[in-house]
């Protein structure tokens, strides 16, 4: 099993040393390692562990929901829990990505709106 420094994790995981800290504080993070002077350790558990952390968080989960999805996670009778937790989030990002792809028709309409613009002024 490998073992990372706080400095790999932030380099592997693009998440700041402070974000660390946080995550580990509010319980995103549970029973990081720590060498005899204190410092942390991470493993390839923690590394994947973030990745799923990274996931949810660039989705838009709330961290009440990543910290109720780490809740469950500790505990293995609750992988129904976990799946309908998932399932709503899921539900919730197609929802932001439909209504961006609406957005984007929008945008795409105004771009072609200015574009005739310019074509008559260049014309003229």
């Amino acid at each position: 099993m490998s073992r990372f420094s706080p400095a790999q994790v932030v380099e592997r995981t693009g998440f700041s040393l402070d974000t660390l800290r946080y995550y580990e504080r509010i319980g995103l993070l549970d029973g990081i390692a720590r060498t005899p002077g204190g410092q942390r350790v991470f493993s390839d558990d923690d590394i994947a562990w973030l990745g799923i952390l990274r996931c949810l968080r660039d989705t838009g989960m709330p961290i009440a929901q990543m910290q109720r999805y780490a809740d469950l996670c500790r505990d293995d009778t609750t992988m129904a829990e976990r799946l309908a937790l998932l399932e709503e989030h899921d539900r919730e990002v197609q929802r932001r990505i439909d209504e961006l792809q609406a957005q984007r028709v929008h945008l795409a309409g105004k771009m072609d709106y200015y574009r005739s613009l310019d074509t008559r002024s260049a014309t003229a």
